[in-house]
């Protein structure tokens, strides 16, 4: 898996401030703008997200561009719907060599992993031979495995991807998309640090689980470390 943020909007923390201060000031953006300094703005944002106030959020976006994932992944990321989508066409791309993405429950099991490996195999003949024969990529394609290997690049503003975190960084998730998610924490977290400060699953970012007798236990946990933390200041 390949994950990397190839765009942003450039200082998108103080983007979020000057947007925040604008619904109460009587001067305007640009003069907003040269007046916070960088802690004014990381100490309003702080503030923005701690209440919830998170429409200044959608002002700053993330654009990331991602390979080596699968159609399960694709499918399940795609329904995050305040996003944009562009992903590999296996309409307009042969798959006459296509990689597949291996779950590790599967490779961890030899016999299953031989059979998955011959199933691939069978699938990518077949493949060939319907295009060779003149069927239609639009139309071969509908043999292709969900295992089949993509590419997709997508943007999200900050308020989208702190409830897509939220959601997709749970264990609760799925392996390979909660795999993405950590992964585009991390690309986010270098770029604005402060807005994704506390981003991640809910017993992270609000120290609630709303997974009730489906949760993973950390709750606990997290928020005895936080406790910690709190008492060591």
């Amino acid at each position: 898996m390949h994950v990397k943020l190839v765009r942003h909007t450039p200082e998108p923390e103080r983007t979020v401030a000057m947007s925040a201060r604008l619904c109460y000031s009587p001067i305007g953006a640009a003069q907003l703008e040269e007046r916070i300094s960088d802690e004014q703005a990381a100490n309003l944002v702080r503030k923005l997200v701690s209440m919830g106030h998170l429409s200044t959020l959608e002002h700053v976006t993330f654009t990331f561009a991602i390979e080596g994932v699968s159609r399960v992944l694709t499918h399940q990321l795609v329904r995050h719907r305040i996003a944009s989508y562009s992903q590999q066409s296996q309409r307009y791309v042969k798959e006459h060599a296509f990689e597949t993405i291996l779950p590790p429950s599967i490779a961890a099991n030899a016999e299953a992993q031989a059979k998955f490996a011959a199933l691939m195999e069978e699938i990518q003949s077949l493949y060939n031979e319907f295009t060779e024969a003149g069927i239609p990529a639009e139309d071969a394609r509908y043999i292709l495995p969900n295992a089949t290997e993509t590419k997709i690049v997508c943007t999200f503003n900050a308020r989208s991807l702190l409830n897509f975190f939220s959601l997709r960084c749970c264990t609760r998730a799925q392996w390979e998309i909660r795999a993405l998610a950590n992964k585009m924490l991390a690309e986010c977290q270098k770029v604005a640090p402060v807005i994704f400060e506390n981003a991640g699953p809910t017993c992270v970012s609000e120290g609630v689980c709303h997974e009730g007798a489906m949760s993973c236990g950390r709750l606990q946990a997290i928020l005895a470390q936080r406790a910690k933390a709190q008492a060591a200041k």
